[in-house]
């Protein structure tokens, strides 16, 4: 099992007693965005899944999320692994949990609240939180909490003289008194579910507010039994942040992307310039690699070992092999085999399967196209819906013309051995035999047999090509 560069944990192996509620209904407004807040990306995964990545080391019997504004689009995103339930009108927290009830129901153990919009969150913090919580028999709710020397924007832990938790006061009602103490709430919770649901049904709505406060519960449960709330304190309450506009955005991403990083030097990869180089979460990097600065991987992108990258390359969804180097060049949704050459300035777009020991010169474009092993495409060239035997040349200036008159793009095949003159344009539907050979600036529009040199416009045979000796 590979572990996971933001956590550093291995995949779950099993479920157990455990739920999860994952709120994730808030609009968002300080995003200023049409998409929804849990949805906003961060080093390649949205918001949400950054959550959802610290839960799944303890997997969770069930996790349920909690959407509101564009659900829809938070459930496509996802897809079907979740439970979701919908808050509509949207009134408080306590009103968000109290919808998870209904797909909860048959649930009896500890039950994990999290907040959709924490991706900085540990797994190591969570399964913290859940040991305390069943480490003390007859706790109802075990609450994270930390101390703060500005403790302001945050709700405060109210004790009594015995140190018990008595409630959670939120900052605008708290007196001045209680403003100024410095243990506050992070919002996450562990909760006895056969005693939470009864009682979050019969929830008042808070005063003032008119909404169901989740943080009330705390009052109640202690009210209830002395003692039955218990705390587990974080000593960084910058790990259960939450992103609320697009500069705490920027934020969380410098911390991830540090966290990527460490993780990858520390496994054998090396950053020549760290600071500029963006690696995402679901990026695959082979011992003895070396990123140069200006990096991009994003997506799940793979790269093998003793491959040499940039600088300034940027590579999506790719795949590379091992003893690969990739200069200044976009590379996307593409694959690479061993030992493959790139220089700069080129562009590999969706389809392109470079196979062992290709060059691809400078300025060069390929997509949808297979080149075969030990193909050399020279620069100024486009290859287009294309397949090429093993051991072509491609000369300078040799485009694929692959959009016909009908609308449709139709493939070019090029023979293994064939060398293709600088400048050649092969309109396709066309191919070209295995040891042809096209003259510089021939226009084909007709197959050209094996071992035939065609030159012209269009092109026409000249004469048998001799194979050079082997």
């Amino acid at each position: 099992m590979t572990s996971d560069p933001l956590t550093e944990q291995p995949p779950p192996e099993s479920a157990g007693d455990l739920a999860a509620v994952i709120l994730a209904a808030g609009m968002g407004t300080r995003m200023k965005s049409r998409l929804p807040k849990v949805l906003h990306p961060l080093v390649g995964l949205p918001l949400v899944g950054h959550v959802l990545r610290a839960l799944a080391p303890l997997a969770p019997a069930r996790t349920v999320l909690v959407v509101g504004h564009g659900g829809e689009q938070v459930q496509a995103a996802l897809g079907p692994a979740y439970t979701y339930v919908t808050q509509q009108p949207q009134q408080g927290t306590g009103h968000a949990v109290l919808q998870a009830h209904s797909a909860l129901a048959a649930h009896h153990g500890p039950l994990l609240v999290l907040y959709g919009d924490t991706p900085l969150l540990q797994p190591a913090t969570l399964t913290a939180l859940v040991a305390r919580h069943r480490a003390q028999p007859g706790t109802r709710v075990t609450l994270l909490t930390s101390h703060a020397a500005d403790p302001s924007g945050y709700g405060r832990v109210l004790r009594d003289a015995a140190g018990r938790v008595t409630d959670i006061v939120e900052e605008r009602v708290a007196t001045p008194a209680q403003r100024a103490l410095q243990e506050i709430n992070s919002g996450l919770y562990c909760f006895d579910s056969a005693w939470l649901w009864p009682r979050l049904a019969a929830l008042p709505r808070h005063p003032g507010a008119g909404e169901y406060y989740l943080t009330d519960m705390i009052a109640v449960a202690s009210a209830e039994a002395a003692g039955s709330v218990a705390t587990l304190a974080l000593d960084d309450m910058d790990e259960v942040a939450g992103i609320n506009n697009r500069v705490q955005l920027a934020e969380a991403d410098r911390v991830l992307r540090d966290r990527i990083r460490r993780y990858w030097m520390l496994a054998g990869v090396t950053l020549l310039d760290p600071a500029t180089t963006y690696i995402d979460a679901d990026v695959t990097l082979g011992q003895d690699t070396t990123l140069y600065p200006g990096c991009i991987l994003e997506g799940a992108t793979t790269v093998g070992d003793d491959c040499r990258l940039g600088p300034n390359a940027r590579l999506i969804h790719a795949t590379v092999g091992d003893s690969c180097t990739v200069g200044m060049s976009l590379l996307e949704h593409c694959t690479l085999e061993a030992g493959v050459d790139v220089g700069s300035f080129n562009h590999l777009r969706p389809g392109a399967y470079l196979s062992s020991g290709v060059h691809l010169g400078n300025f060069a474009e390929v997509k949808n196209s297979h080149l075969g092993p030990q193909v050399a495409m020279g620069h100024f060239s486009y290859l287009g819906d294309a397949d090429v035997g093993a051991g072509t040349n491609i000369g300078a200036g040799t485009i694929t013309v692959n959009l016909g008159a009908d609308g449709q793009k139709h493939r070019t095949t090029i023979g293994a051995g064939a060398f293709i003159g600088s400048d050649s344009l092969l309109i396709a539907p066309v191919t070209v035999g295995p040891g042809a050979m096209t003259g510089a600036g021939a226009v084909v529009n007709h197959d050209v047999a094996p071992d035939t040199l065609v030159v012209g416009m269009p092109a026409r045979p000249l004469r048998r090509r001799t194979p050079a000796p082997s």
